[in-house]
């Protein structure tokens, strides 16, 4: 029985033969860590062949889109506007280190829905992407840096699903994933088919190209007709991610207390953490002196060699008397 370094490493020599890899050298890292591989071999449950496979469209696709580009020029401004339509960090983490995000869809009604609805179909995907690289290169190593403990693999071959197998600069392996808490309160039936092309799109991007980054996903507050919205919306989603889900109902506290701290849980859901869905995050105590900030800079950001830095191409921001990033030229 082969293991899953053995998938790992033959991943790897089937993509540097097609130049979709490169090994790392005494000088220079890997083009692609051993993390996102192995997320790739966890969403075709370690078929090598299979994941080379999803893996090149995926890298096709972001050439296709530039997405490194659009990413550092991503307009501050409307990067932080864009999270208001989206999940989005607490700023806190469940008991492994796993950044909880929170999504709730009441939100997007009214002027905001309006918005949405106004904004160009491609505008909105292009904003997903800069959010899911916001994710993938900020918060997510943001947190293999901070203290954490990993989940236990099932088996000694099989990497834990929200970890690489292999230490991360931190001596941790690093975190690869979120828990995302879906509140659908206050939601009817009609506000959820109106908004269905927004959460397909979202759903779809992340399965196609961000791959096992979803670990736990808790719907909360599930009304009665969500049985009819299941049937609708599980298409979008591949086998594993549909076995992630799980529905708490009005009263999710006591499972979601499981998970994660009470002051990393929010008030409303049954924890001790003072924040809304519409707040910015309240970041917890080690990554406020990791950052040695209170706050996240607006913008695109990305956490490399354990600091904050602007992606490369990405001007510096300025900032207007009112708090608005003006973009430097």
């Amino acid at each position: 029985m082969s293991s899953a370094s053995d998938e790992l490493n033959e991943l790897k020599r089937s993509l540097q033969d097609k130049h979709l890899y490169t090994p790392p050298s005494s000088d220079t890292p890997a083009s692609h860590d051993d993390a996102t591989l192995l997320r790739f071999l966890r969403a075709r449950k370690f078929d090598p062949v299979k994941a080379h496979k999803q893996f090149a469209a995926t890298e096709a696709w972001r050439v296709k889109l530039d997405v490194l580009n659009l990413y550092a020029t991503f307009d501050p401004d409307e990067l932080e506007s864009a999270k208001r339509f989206y999940p989005r960090w607490t700023g806190r983490r469940d008991k492994h280190g796993i950044p909880v995000y929170i999504f709730r869809l009441a939100s997007l009604s009214g002027t905001l829905q309006k918005e949405l609805n106004a904004t160009p179909e491609e505008r909105r995907y292009q904003r997903i992407v800069a959010l899911w690289e916001f994710m993938s290169r900020f918060t997510l190593p943001l947190c293999s840096a901070l203290p954490h403990s990993p989940l236990v693999p099932s088996s000694p071959d099989a990497p834990s699903p929200v970890t690489s197998s292999l230490p991360s600069p931190t001596s941790q392996p690093p975190v690869t994933a979120t828990t995302s808490i879906i509140d659908l309160g206050g939601v009817s039936l009609g506000m959820m088919w109106s908004l269905r092309r927004h959460l397909q799109q979202a759903s779809e991007l992340a399965t196609a190209h961000y791959p096992e980054t979803l670990h736990t996903i808790a719907v909360v507050n599930a009304p009665s007709f969500f049985p009819t919205v299941w049937s609708w919306i599980k298409a979008w989603f591949d086998e594993g991610t549909r076995n992630k889900v799980h529905v708490l109902g009005a009263d999710p506290g006591p499972v979601l207390l499981q998970l994660m701290d009470a002051d990393s849980l929010p008030q409303v859901y049954g924890g001790t953490l003072p924040f809304t869905f519409e707040d910015e995050p309240v970041l917890d105590t080690p990554a406020r002196e990791l950052l040695g900030s209170d706050e996240i800079p607006r913008g695109p950001i990305v956490f490399v060699d354990g600091k904050v830095a602007r992606p490369e191409g990405c001007p510096e921001p300025r900032y207007a008397p009112n708090g608005s990033a003006e973009t430097s030229t």
